[in-house]
């Protein structure tokens, strides 16, 4: 549990005493009180609330040590479901996850490509219908739909400045779209972000309130947890260490910089080193698709991963080179936040994170400034490849379990009334939702 809900910004009594319940697995009404702070009164009147609404139950009593038994309440995680939905060139992710954060079901498809916006929207508002009727449950317990894509991100709907390959999505208002072609609440937020929150929220991350999820897929970026809060800065961007300059001289950026992490280190660059030295290229069986057109940035990088696993001297060393530059980006974010967990992510290093890892820890081990006071564990995720679909699904549920009083996601008066509903309630109507900026 990432502090007592006493020290979180929690909107209301309800929401800290969810989120103690749903970080302690199971808890008695006793262990409630000492956690938050409430009076016994208080606990008594929100878990009976909790339990009417469906969202809570009894599972049992706890051991006896000398007096009655205590009766042990859990997160009814069948009450409620979300969907994630990671948006990408390369490809689409889509995660189903239950009241508690546990994926029901997942998918991946064909990425956003050159197709025009409204196209891919029809597409993705389909795949979400068959995804939720595939586990066979009713669409109204579906809280809402969370929806990731790379950044930068503007408070307003829309992405305003995109990597190249989605450049044709600048001013497209992609949350309220996909909000009307679903007819489900949709909140927008960047790969990184979410990718943290899916990390906090689904308990790997224990021990700490305050970490830092470093994500490389198409891009670099980190999501970054502050006692338990996303920090997401003025416009949502916070943790850009992709466009952290890195060498003044270095190669040009698409965002408009030089020598950016993401220009030295990202997935592209490595793919295009790999393409200039015939013998790695080789290796790696990069070949140019039908018409001349060659496979996404993702699958040739998974490729000279592949090369690099199988022995490949060339490939790995490309690989390494990448993971010295992401290294010190990373060791400067830890300086900066003064962090002593960080966490490996990422459709990219769910390939190569094998590689990253290593190099990512002797920096940290060798030069973080603090070094003396405290350790630095850095650790790749158990659901890299997927973390932002999941992410995604937990912003919805956040929103419903722990609304806060600023900075993380206040849906709760958006997503359902004040008292939320039984779960044979009525359905959502489509509506799009914006993170607090």
């Amino acid at each position: 549990m990432g502090g007592p809900a006493r020290d979180m910004p929690h909107a209301t009594s309800r929401a800290a005493v969810l989120d103690v319940i749903r970080a302690a697995g199971t808890i008695s009404r006793v262990r409630l009180i000492e956690a938050t702070g409430f009076t016994g009164a208080t606990i008594s009147t929100v878990v009976r609330r909790l339990i009417d609404d469906g969202l809570v139950t009894e599972v049992g009593r706890s051991e006896s040590t000398g007096g009655k038994p205590r009766t042990l309440l859990a997160l009814n995680e069948s009450a409620r479901y979300a969907v994630g939905v990671h948006l990408d060139h390369s490809g689409i992710t889509y995660a189903l996850t239950d009241l508690g954060g546990s994926v029901v079901a997942r998918m991946s498809r064909a990425g956003a490509g050159t197709d025009n916006p409204p196209v891919v929207v029809a597409r993705m508002a389909d795949e979400v219908d068959k995804l939720i009727q595939g586990v066979g449950i009713s669409r109204d317990l579906v809280l809402g739909l969370g929806l990731v894509s790379p950044g930068p991100l503007t408070p307003a709907s829309g992405m305003r400045l995109t990597p190249p390959t989605m450049r044709h999505w600048e001013d497209f208002p992609l949350d309220q779209a996909l909000a009307e072609a679903t007819g489900l609440p949709v909140v927008l937020e960047n790969d990184a972000t979410a990718a943290a929150l899916g990390e906090h929220w689904s308990g790997v991350v224990r021990g700490t309130p305050s970490f830092a999820a470093v994500y490389m897929g198409t891009g670099i970026g980190a999501g970054l947890m502050i006692d338990g809060v996303v920090y997401r800065g003025r416009s949502g961007n916070a943790g850009e260490i992709g466009h952290m300059c890195l060498d003044a001289d270095g190669p040009d950026c698409w965002c408009g910089a030089r020598g950016c992490t993401e220009a030295l280190a990202g997935p592209a660059a490595v793919v295009t080193q790999a393409r200039a030295d015939a013998r790695v290229s080789r290796a790696a069986g990069l070949t140019q698709g039908p018409g001349g057109q060659r496979p996404s940035v993702a699958s040739d990088f998974a490729a000279v991963a592949r090369a690099a696993r199988l022995g490949d001297r060339g490939a790995r060393e490309l690989l390494e080179k990448s993971a010295r530059w992401l290294a010190l980006a990373t060791r400067a974010l830890a300086n900066i936040m003064d962090l002593d967990t960080l966490v490996l992510t990422g459709p990219a290093l769910a390939v190569a994170g094998s590689v990253y890892l290593p190099v990512v820890q002797e920096e940290l081990d060798r030069t973080f400034f603090a070094r003396a006071a405290h350790p630095v564990t850095a650790r790749l995720s158990d659901s890299a490849a997927t973390a932002p679909a999941i992410g995604a699904a937990t912003m919805v549920l956040r929103a419903e379990l722990v609304p806060l009083r600023q900075g993380s996601l206040p849906l709760a008066s958006t997503l359902r009334d004040p008292e939320p509903r039984a779960a044979a309630g009525g359905a959502a109507t489509g509506r799009a939702v914006r993170a607090n900026r």
